[in-house]
């Protein structure tokens, strides 16, 4: 029972109808007026004063209730959903708890088996030790040593592996003996398994994730809780194609029964690469699947090699057999619904095969824990989710239509980056500068999906596809910051002209070929599609402005969209992998509309060590507990950026009429060029260990600089508005309470056109912008038009009376999300001569609309 505000409370009568009391009396509902209240809740739950007065006049059944009435009514009905989801969510953490405490005990009887099998090694070392040394005195005869070795195999133990051949009886010894083995992983102490850096297991976490230490190859594995019964989790990571974004194919070459309701499957799977550097892998594989006796469900997996006496497959060119050891997934009901998972994966990637710098990548368990263990289980809870709540989501779509846009963005950026001739790519000439690869694609499948006819009736004119990529390596800048920095400022590296072409030929032509210019872009407005649970990844439409002038011999629509998928944007996330690609679409964003993606992909070097990656942010948290003479903020960024490396792959495509093959190839080779200078150019910006090294660049915060400005800024609002900003005492404090000010706070030049120069960490989060590209943003450029108007007229009273306060309003961020703030001040901040520094601004009470 729910108390309102106003001291009344509902109920019901034994008949089901909905009683309110109000001062003493009850008020009965009528099920025909319950029923239209709660449709009116679903269209608002929360209607304003003139709303509930007007649903009485629309509503003619509601016009015997008093407004007062149908307020408490939405009062009480808010709680009711509020308790009701409160209590579905604690279940849920409830269920999810219990089975990782099962999990966490069945880790615990894991660790205590594996001190109990060091204790027993270590005293059985110590009495080998002890024998070698009695032997060693007793008898110096090197053939009785030898000989009695042999003196204790028996014939059953020389013949104890029965043959393994291509027959069904040599198959199923494989089978099992893969079984054994991969068990032994998951549950046993066949693997040395530590902690994944930065994963802290609780009801929140994917997970219990753990890498190898100090076995052959690279492995990981995980354990979880996902509300899907066995059967279908199963099915679900048998179609490894569909979670695993690295994965090209799997192809089922036999199948096989065996007598135990089983099923043993020989497959061949090939992967993609992930850099233009190194060839791709593959793997020819035997799959087992077979109920335990508990009823837990195992798909296991391992490679069949040659040594085994196994059915071959012949090697394919351009790719590097690589070889799986026993992995797998054991699935086991669990208690109240769903299923507890545990996932195994160990692979030897053959490093041997790549140039040395880019061994780390093939070296590292905890990029495979990232791309494969972690991607499976972060597949099943976003499957899990969307059983247990479906729903339409971005612009009309369900979730299962979002993720196959995802995958094809995905599988398009991924065939491009590699340029397989079976898909029909063929490699032009080089230029004579071996910087960028071209390929072209001109095959009936590749041209498909471009060959079509739009709403305004032109159809496609381009008949071939190509690409143009290049790899390269980068020094001391996170991928993570690198890649939100390319989505957030796309100025900084894109050419619209080159954006409007890109339209245009997979739309309807024909149309000219532009000529790249630096710094030639209009303008970009986010918008949201949809996100994964954990925010790691996550689908969005990028809107081009201002592209008018781009069009004069282009048949296209006025806008430019495009369809950009990002991931890996988590600073904290270890070994994670960073990518941001997108494709030109049609306005009318139709599923069978052509998408050929573009874009890039970061992957950190430094994973191989298995060691949490630098965690660092481009504000002023790192620097505020620095003492006068920085000594402290020196000495971090050496120790954790400085060894900071990674590897950039850009690959970007362009369908085009054969006849202009040469030209269009001339084009994409400069563009790509071109981004890979502002690709460096921002990466040396981003560098911490480049601060203070190049003139053009403001001074690193937490110097002397910037606890100046924090004291002006302080002193200038205590001389104008006779209050103080903050609650701190010396000097040495102010930056630091100034950086955690709950409000956003933010100085711009006293310029024609004035910038940015100094936000706080909620003004950087209000912009949704860093400190870098902070300067790139423009005061107007935050106002719609009509906070422009009081802007411009309010703007000189700031100057004369030096402060201004502004009433509630409605600002932009770098992304164009819009942003409602409660009340907004601006005064002038005076320097030590008392002259104009600079304009700060404070939003009160914030937040996106």
């Amino acid at each position: 029972m729910a108390v309102s505000s106003g001291g009344s409370r509902d109920s019901r009568d034994s008949g089901g109808q909905k009683m309110i009391m109000d001062n003493g009396k009850y008020v009965r509902y009528t099920p025909e007026q319950v029923e239209a209240l709660e449709r009116l809740y679903h269209e608002c739950p929360k209607p304003s004063s003139m709303r509930r007065q007007q649903l009485i006049r629309e509503c003619p059944i509601l016009s015997n209730i008093e407004p007062k009435q149908i307020k408490v009514w939405f009062q009480n009905r808010r709680c009711r959903e509020k308790q009701r989801k409160e209590a579905s969510r604690l279940q849920a953490v409830n269920r999810k708890l219990t089975a990782m405490n099962k999990l966490l005990m069945e880790e615990n009887d894991r660790l205590q088996k594996q001190v109990s099998q060091l204790v027993y090694e270590n005293t059985f070392f110590r009495q080998q030790t002890q024998n070698a040394a009695t032997l060693a005195t007793t008898d110096t005869s090197c053939e009785s040593v030898v000989t009695s070795g042999q003196h204790h195999l028996t014939p059953q133990q020389q013949h104890q592996h029965p043959p393994r051949d291509a027959s069904p009886a040599g198959l199923l010894s494989i089978a099992e003996e893969t079984l054994t083995e991969f068990l032994s992983k998951a549950t046993g102490t066949a693997v040395e398994w530590v902690q994944m850096p930065g994963m802290k297991p609780g009801p929140d976490s994917i997970g219990i994730v753990a890498i190898s230490h100090g076995c052959t190859g690279v492995a990981a594995r995980a354990c979880g809780l996902v509300g899907l019964d066995p059967t279908r989790v199963a099915e679900i990571l048998k179609d490894r194609p569909s979670w695993y974004r690295d994965c090209r194919s799997v192809e089922v070459v036999n199948v096989l029964p065996t007598g135990s309701s089983g099923t043993i499957e020989l497959l061949y799977m090939q992967l993609y690469a992930p850099t233009t550097l190194a060839p791709a892998r593959d793997f020819w594989l035997l799959r087992y699947t077979s109920v335990l006796e508990d009823g837990s469900l195992v798909v296991c997996e391992r490679s069949l090699n040659n040594t085994q006496n196994g059915p071959s497959m012949p090697q394919a060119p351009h790719f590097v057999r690589a070889e799986m050891l026993p992995s797998g997934y054991l699935i086991r009901p669990c208690e109240g619904g769903g299923s507890i998972i545990h996932i195994v994966d160990h692979m030897d990637l053959e490093p041997w095969s790549v140039p040395e710098v880019l061994r780390p990548l093939y070296e590292s368990s905890t990029l495979i824990a990232q791309k494969t263990t972690m991607a499976a289980l972060r597949h099943l809870r976003q499957i899990s989710q969307e059983v247990s709540q479906p729903s339409v989501t971005g612009w009309g779509r369900r979730p299962a239509a979002l993720r196959a846009l995802s995958q094809r963005l995905s599988r398009g950026f991924n065939e491009a980056l590699n340029g397989f001739t079976d898909e029909g790519w063929s490699m032009l000439e080089s230029d004579g500068i071996d910087d960028v690869t071209v390929h072209v694609n001109s095959s009936p499948s590749k041209m498909m999906g471009v060959q079509l006819s739009y709403v305004n009736g032109f159809p496609s004119m381009s008949n071939a596809v190509l690409c143009a990529k290049a790899s390269m390596l980068l020094q001391d800048v996170p991928p993570a910051i690198l890649l939100r920095f390319l989505r957030e400022h796309r100025s900084e590296w894109a050419d619209s002209s080159i954006d409007a072409y890109s339209a245009a030929a997979v739309k309807a032509g024909p149309c000219s070929l532009p000529v790249p210019r630096a710094g030639n872009f209009g303008g970009q407005v986010i918008l949201p599609l949809a996100h994964t649970i954990e925010h790691e990844e996550f689908l969005e439409v990028i809107k081009l402005e201002n592209m008018a002038h781009y069009r004069e011999d282009m048949i296209m629509p006025s806008d430019i969209f495009l369809l950009q998928l990002c991931s890996g944007v988590d600073e904290n996330a270890v070994g994670n992998c960073a990518e941001l690609v997108f494709a030109p679409i049609d306005a009318s964003f139709s599923d069978d509309a052509p998408i050929i993606p573009s874009g890039f992909r970061i992957i950190p070097l430094d994973s191989g060590k298995d060691t949490p990656s630098p965690n660092r942010t481009l504000d002023l948290a790192s620097a505020l507990e620095v003492g006068p003479t920085g000594n402290k903020a020196s000495g971090d960024s050496s120790t954790q950026c400085g060894s900071t490396k990674s590897v950039i792959t850009i690959a970007f495509q362009f369908a085009f009429e054969m006849h202009l093959q040469e030209n269009v190839a001339s084009m994409a080779r400069q563009y790509v060029r071109g981004i890979i200078a502002s690709v460096q150019r921002v990466a040396l910006a981003l560098s911490p260990s480049r601060f203070g090294s190049n003139a053009g660049l403001r001074p690193p915060p937490g110097s002397p600089e910037a606890h100046t400005l924090a004291r002006w800024i302080c002193q200038s609002y205590r001389c104008y508005l006779g209050a103080e900003l903050l609650k701190c005492e010396g000097n040495e404090s102010i930056l630091k309470t100034l950086w955690h000010h709950s409000d956003a706070v933010l100085c711009c030049s006293l310029k024609a056109l004035p910038v940015f120069t100094f936000a706080n960490q909620a003004g950087l989060d209000m912009l949704e912008t860093t400190l870098v590209a902070l300067q790139d943003i423009t005061l107007e450029k935050i106002f719609d038009d009509s906070g422009r108007k009081t802007l411009c007229s309010e703007f000189p009273q700031i100057m004369q009376q030096g402060f201004m306060c502004l009433q509630s309003g409605i600002c932009l961020s770098s992304m164009g999300r819009p942003i409602s703030y409660e009340r907004a001040v601006a005064w002038k901040v005076l320097n030590e001569e008392e002259n104009a520094h600079c304009i700060c601004f404070m939003f009160i009470n914030w937040s996106f609309v």
